[in-house]
């Protein structure tokens, strides 16, 4: 049986028009290609999110989550089951003992929030502030940039199982490592999150947020759609700097391309395939391995069949 039958045909309470079948993930993800999610569902809340999960439970579908698809690769034949964005949003800053303590939903996009701190002259985030990501992604992945990771600010986190659990991490709980933690591994999905934050002053925050931005628009190729870096740097070398070594900045394969501006970076530069990234990906790996004998590893996350 379909899932499009079992759900119509279930007492699960999601508005008719927040699910979508066969929905092309070229939509949903900051590469702009993947094939058809066989059901979509943007959930807002925890209770959407239980009532999808005993769903799935109770008919053996497999989830697949997701925030704001900028860190994933999803394949041209798509994903079976349901796919779940979360986007489940709060914002709530308090002050305690000298510390401001910023409670966020998994949904809400670090850009957004950066913004809001701004405002309220509150420093710590200025570095991530250009990460495309949502908290929920950020986390997961323990995102960074400009020297600084989301476990350096991060106090504790919020997750449920696939069972629909509530659980409360510490930030030393989530074995952070470099672009990964437990929940790259371990079946929780993130709801919310706090953040040990303190006051600054809006122009010295200002300042940063631009100097952060000027560089982005300067070394990196945001013209095109990419998932950001698409590999992780090594222990003792810089993944960028192997791949512009070996003479591969420019190389395409299809519509996908090594990125002329970042070598880093692999661009969409207009009707790329997930085939098309995906053996350009392969090429890379291969010529780095052959060259420098040094096997370098996937940052952006490859999902689907």
């Amino acid at each position: 049986m379909d899932i499009k039958h079992l759900i119509e045909h279930s007492s699960l309470k999601i508005a008719k028009e927040k699910i979508k079948y066969d929905e092309p993930m070229k939509l949903h993800t900051s590469f702009k290609v993947g094939g058809p999610a066989e059901c979509y569902i943007k959930i807002e809340s925890y209770k959407e999110l239980k009532d999808i999960l005993d769903f799935a439970n109770e008919n053996n579908i497999n989830i697949t989550i997701i925030g704001n698809g900028s860190n994933i690769l999803v394949k041209d034949n798509g994903i079976k089951g349901i796919v779940l964005q979360i986007n489940i949003k709060k914002y709530d800053v308090k002050e305690k003992e000298g510390k401001i303590i910023l409670n966020v939903g998994a949904g809400n996009k670090l850009t957004e929030i950066a913004q809001k701190l701004l405002n309220e002259e509150i420093s710590g985030l200025e570095e991530l502030s250009g990460i495309p990501g949502t908290i929920g992604g950020a986390i997961r992945m323990n995102a960074g940039a400009h020297g600084k990771e989301i476990k350096d600010i991060l106090q504790s986190v919020t997750v449920c199982d696939y069972k629909g659990n509530i659980k409360e991490l510490e930030n030393k709980d989530l074995k952070f490592t470099y672009r990964s933690s437990i929940l790259k591994n371990e079946k929780y999905i993130v709801l919310e999150a706090n953040f040990i934050l303190a006051k600054g002053k809006k122009e010295e925050i200002k300042q940063k947020m631009e100097e952060y931005k000027k560089y982005r628009i300067e070394k990196q190729p945001l013209e095109y759609p990419s998932a950001g870096s698409t590999f992780k740097r090594g222990e003792n070398y810089i993944t960028a700097k192997l791949i512009d070594e070996a003479g591969l900045k420019g190389y395409s394969i299809g519509g996908a391309q090594v990125s002329e501006k970042h070598a880093g970076f692999i661009i969409n530069k207009g009707n790329a395939t997930a085939t098309d990234i995906i053996q350009l990906i392969e090429h890379i790996e291969k010529t780095i391995y052959d060259k420098y004998r040094e096997k370098i590893n996937l940052e952006v996350e490859v999902l689907g069949e």
